[in-house]
């Protein structure tokens, strides 16, 4: 095969990169090429993403890419979206999910459609900032003609042509999840007009060359295609999964950790909801199975707060820290907004009857813990909903490089975990675009088998007494689910 090279944009809620992927026979490379940061913006009272900033640091990363590339694709986080009129401008920045506009909405939109309705379409978590319900507290849909997914804004602005890849679709709550298109009953009943959301597209579909104007702008031929690829970066992401077989877990581990199995068809039955679990599209018509999980959001919080973006020390303080001083359930409600955070751990230890964490090492250790007893929570609940055995756990994304939340994860679940490879949703990305382009990368088994070839990944395994993670589960989630 013809060597492919190929440009992965790849945008995660905290920072953004543009990536160069190589690949030929038994080659898979990748280089960064332009990285830049990636975060709110409070205007009047509202968080914004700054989408105009993202588009520049994009380009730029095109341009330092130097051509000649056979291919982009783009892949973000879910859920949010931009507004075009009837010209295709677009009317405003878009509103950021951690914004408080959503409060107090999913209780008023379950008023029109019942809970067990939407997750019989849907199958989806119930979370307050998903599309639906950042929808019902819009301002704007009245202007509006077309609704975008970040990863499609952007696709749209690179070639003038809109659509609605499947995969970050179906993170809406608009989505159908068994027949795998919008449901335009559903959209109509919560008030969202159909007309708003645009053609669904596949992965691996080519979307269109470039406009003039980002050709001339990036230095690149007018001809390059941009492809669509599983645009909501977890969908990229386990793509990347250097699984052998279907006997495994993922932890899509960043600023949020995805946790999950890889199944043929979805599951919607009474339990899956009840434990509020979701089902995702994925690459080749998979579903993601999977719940949402606070990730290392919460770290990288309390490490701005203390000014520093060094790991290094206060992972080996926390190495040091007692085991199960002070526990969190990290999907408390009161640890999704930004600041302050080592303020409301200590408010939840108070209310927890813990005492707050005396040390920065044992905040550390209590956050790292408490989310590798959420893993342990989530992974079991899966497979006894989904009746899949699972034997290993594989963490992707950056969180994969954090040995100790590594090793606790290992503990806490009682399985063997495999890290890597850290820029999964880049290669999934790079993946799917070079199968597009004629790589002989026929289903997941070959990519991943490349995956597995040209990457070197960690194992760990369990060595801490599955009793006292017993312990420590009951201590932060009780008997519940």
């Amino acid at each position: 095969m013809t060597r492919l090279r190929v440009a992965a944009v790849d945008l995660g809620a905290s920072s953004g990169r543009v990536m160069v992927g190589e690949v030929g026979p038994g080659e898979l490379e990748l280089t960064e090429v332009h990285r830049f940061w990636n975060g709110p913006v409070k205007i009047a009272g509202t968080l914004h993403w700054d989408i105009l900033h993202l588009y520049r640091e994009v380009l730029v990363g095109l341009s330092k890419a130097g051509g000649p590339l056979d291919g982009i694709g783009i892949d973000s986080w879910a859920v949010d979206y931009g507004l075009l009129d009837a010209d295709g401008k677009l009317l405003g920045n878009p509103v950021h999910y951690r914004d408080d506009r959503t409060n107090g909405v999913l209780e008023r939109l379950l008023q029109k459609v019942s809970a067990d309705d939407l997750y019989a379409v849907t199958g989806l978590q119930q979370l307050p900032f998903n599309t639906i319900y950042q929808l019902a507290a819009e301002q704007r849909l009245d202007q509006a003609e077309t609704l975008l997914m970040i990863p499609d804004l952007l696709g749209y602005w690179l070639t003038g042509i809109g659509g609605a890849e499947a995969t970050n679709a179906s993170t809406t709550q608009l989505y159908d999840v068994r027949e795998r298109g919008w449901s335009e009953g559903l959209a109509e009943r919560v008030g969202v007009p159909h007309t708003l959301l645009p053609p669904i597209r596949q992965p691996g579909q080519v979307i269109g060359p470039l406009l003039a104007d980002v050709a001339e702008e990036t230095g690149l031929d007018p001809a390059t295609p941009v492809i669509a690829v599983g645009s909501h970066d977890t969908a990229s992401s386990v793509v990347a999964v250097p699984a052998v077989d279907e006997r495994f877990a993922y932890i899509s581990s960043g600023t949020w950790s995805l946790v999950g199995l890889e199944l043929d068809e979805p599951v919607l039955t009474p339990e899956a909801q009840q434990a509020n679990f979701t089902n995702e599209g994925g690459v080749d018509g998979r579903i993601r199975f999977l719940r949402n999980v606070m990730g290392l959001w919460i770290l990288q919080e309390c490490l701005r707060e203390w000014g520093t973006d060094e790991l290094a020390p206060v992972l080996a303080e926390a190495a040091q820290a007692p085991a199960f001083a002070v526990l969190i359930d990290p999907d408390d409600p009161s640890f999704l907004a930004p600041g302050n955070m080592v303020r409301r751990i200590a408010e939840y230890c108070e209310r927890s009857g813990q005492e707050a964490p005396a040390s920065r090492g044992v905040l550390v250790r209590c956050v790292l813990e408490s989310l590798a007893l959420a893993y342990r929570r989530t992974l079991r609940l899966a497979q006894e909903i989904a009746d899949r055995d699972v034997e290993v756990v594989q963490v992707i994304g950056g969180g994969s490089q954090n040995e100790l939340l590594c090793q606790l994860t290992a503990d806490a679940c009682g399985l063997p975990v495999l890290a890597g490879p850290v820029e999964a949703s880049a290669l999934g990305n790079v993946l799917v675009q070079a199968r597009a382009l004629g790589a002989p990368l026929p289903d997941l088994t070959a990519m991943r088998a490349l995956v597995r070839a040209t990457h070197e990944l960690r194992s760990y395994q369990p060595q801490c007494k599955p009793a006292d993670w017993d312990a420590a589960e009951s201590r932060v989630f009780g008997g519940s689910r």
